[in-house]
């Protein structure tokens, strides 16, 4: 399940950031894809983050941030952000121009890839 709330509060920064997005139900949250890769999500009332690969252990060192482990193997370029660290929009809308501003460069899932190709 996931927190509709925070849902509202992302889906107002993308657009706010000028992002044409869709919502997809996964991971038993919602994800928001921006040019049909996946870019955030809310996964109860917390918040994934995609962001570039490079920047992972940097990421990860913040106190605000834990490991993306869904699949019980650490996924680079993944993090969570607890609800509680994005209680105000100015730190929400940090997390999500950070998953944009690494969007254009983000590989589309392979599922995607073959079905556009086949």
């Amino acid at each position: 399940m996931y927190d509709p709330v925070l849902e509202q509060r992302v889906a107002a920064r993308l657009e706010a950031a000028g992002a044409a997005f869709e919502r997809k139900r996964m991971f038993g949250g919602i994800c928001f894809l921006v040019d049909d890769k996946m870019c955030v999500g809310v996964l109860d009332e917390t918040l994934m983050v995609r962001f570039d690969p490079a920047l992972n252990e940097q990421i990860l060192a913040r106190e605000d941030v834990r490991e993306m482990d869904f699949t019980k193997r650490a996924m680079r370029g993944f993090a969570f952000v607890d609800g509680e660290y994005i209680d105000d929009d100015r730190r929400l809308s940090y997390w999500i121009e950070l998953a944009l501003d690494y969007n254009p460069r983000a590989k589309r899932s392979a599922k995607k890839e073959k079905k556009r190709n086949g």
